[in-house]
């Protein structure tokens, strides 16, 4: 609260605990990303699908830095890059996972003799399935920003007396289907990751769920 106006300062006690628990799990990102890097030619870090794990760790690292957009005085364009930064690094890491979880099963299905399966084997798939899922939330994000883009916006209703500073989602539809994009790439990668739960443990990634 300053002089009548209230925004969510970068000093407030929430911004504190949020800019402290992104700053660690980026850290913690960054260290488990640099293992990866250092024994990247390993036969583990291989068979772990290299390209797809270092995919996912950057994705994560952004997902934690796109924290601080949400912090401090919002203007139009943290309004508009704050959910579409995140919507789209978080789809990238979890179209990351939905792809290693299928490169799992259609290994697992080329183990069989005379599988027409081993023909899927390789990064084109798992490279398809990340850039076709991304793409999606990609093309929802940019129609939002060109019909109804987020902007800033003072709110002298909610509390009188006060004017609060915040971010307007422009378009409704827009905001929630790239959060209902994202809950449904999560839903899909768990469904799958449960699916293969079953396999045998030289495939199964998804054996403690």
């Amino acid at each position: 609260m300053n002089g009548g106006i209230s925004v969510l300062h970068d000093t407030d006690a929430i911004s504190v605990v949020l800019s402290s628990v992104s700053v660690l799990f980026f850290f913690l990102s960054l260290l488990i990303f640099r293992v990866f890097i250092k024994h990247r030619e390993t036969p583990i870090v291989r068979a772990n699908n290299r390209s797809l794990s270092f995919l996912l760790l950057v994705s994560i690292k952004l997902s934690f830095l796109s924290v601080f957009l949400f912090l401090g005085r919002p203007v139009d364009i943290t309004c508009m890059l704050r959910i579409i930064t995140f919507g789209i690094t978080f789809s990238i890491a979890v179209s990351s996972l939905l792809a290693k979880t299928i490169m799992v099963c259609v290994a697992f299905k080329a183990t069989k003799p005379g599988s027409s399966w081993r023909k899927w084997l390789g990064v084109k798939l798992s490279n398809s399935v990340v850039l076709f899922c991304s793409s999606i939330q990609i093309i929802i994000c940019m129609t939002w920003l060109a019909i109804s883009p987020p902007f800033q916006e003072l709110d002298i209703h909610t509390s009188p007396g006060t004017i609060i500073i915040q971010c307007n989602e422009g378009s409704a539809i827009g905001f929630y289907s790239v959060i209902g994009y994202m809950g449904l790439l999560a839903a899909v990668s768990f469904v799958l990751a449960f699916l293969a739960r079953s396999l045998p443990d030289s495939f199964n990634e998804a054996k403690y769920i």
